[in-house]
């Protein structure tokens, strides 16, 4: 299976409508994933996802919808990290200068066997540790579809 690992901020626009474009391209991608069931997500990822969509949004959601999103996210492939990556992240941010915290979403997607990362946060078109960095809001080509 061609898992695509979603980083918390594809998530956050694909719930979140105040962005329109953002949101809209967000929304079929994790629609996209969803149908064809190679979405791959990590345990970081749910947290944040809960956090984000309960407390720094425009529109909060209720914990109730927020954890009802989270229920139906947990039935894709979720990496779910021990304190052994912890150390391969610590070591992946240093070799790929990243932040420890992208370095974690980095290594989970790897771990899923996953062969794209889609996110905001990193360069689009970077490999790292196996992974293609892809963006849902720039411009592709039609080989990234």
């Amino acid at each position: 299976m061609n898992v695509e690992f979603l980083d918390t901020n594809v998530l956050v626009y694909s719930l979140d409508p105040t962005t329109p474009d953002k949101h809209n391209e967000a929304k079929t991608l994790v629609a996209r994933l969803a149908t064809e069931g190679t979405g791959g997500l990590s345990v970081q990822v749910l947290q944040e996802l809960v956090w984000v969509m309960t407390r720094r949004v425009p529109r909060p959601l209720a914990m109730t919808t927020a954890l009802s999103v989270v229920e139906k996210l947990m039935l894709w492939p979720v990496f779910s990290p021990n304190a052994a990556d912890v150390l391969l992240a610590g070591r992946l941010a240093e070799e790929a200068r990243l932040s420890f915290w992208d370095a974690m979403i980095v290594h989970a997607a790897s771990e899923l066997g996953a062969t794209i990362l889609w996110t905001e946060d990193l360069n689009p078109g970077q490999i790292i540790a196996g992974v293609e960095i892809r963006t849902p809001f720039a411009p592709t080509r039609v080989s990234e579809r």
